[in-house]
């Protein structure tokens, strides 16, 4: 847990998106809210007074680094997805029987 908790890291900006924009200016707004966020974790995580990291406080202390997370990993997740079913039609009936009972077996 930080020690000064009363130290604030969140600024004034709009909600960040991991979607290209389609113009010059909003890409200069985007890249200038992630350095401000990305500036915003760096000085806490440098700060000599945090003893603990608290990733929670992070998230939801510096505006738009939460919605940011979240939109991130969802995209990460369609991507994965992606991947998992390209690799999958490489795999035989035989290997993904193999793999289906394999995963049963955890759950169990």
């Amino acid at each position: 847990m930080p020690k000064k908790p009363e130290a604030s890291l969140d600024g004034t900006a709009e909600k960040e998106s991991n979607v290209v924009p389609l113009n010059k200016e909003s890409s200069k707004d985007q890249i200038a809210e992630l350095n401000r966020m990305l500036a915003a974790v760096m000085n806490y995580i440098s700060d000599d007074e945090v003893e603990e990291i608290d990733v929670t406080y992070l998230l939801q202390n510096t505006e738009g680094l939460k919605e940011w997370w979240d939109e991130f990993k969802e995209s990460n997740r369609k991507d994965v997805e992606e991947e998992i079913k390209k690799s999958l039609n490489k795999l035989s009936l035989k290997e993904l029987e193999q793999i289906r009972e394999q995963i049963k077996e955890k759950q169990e």
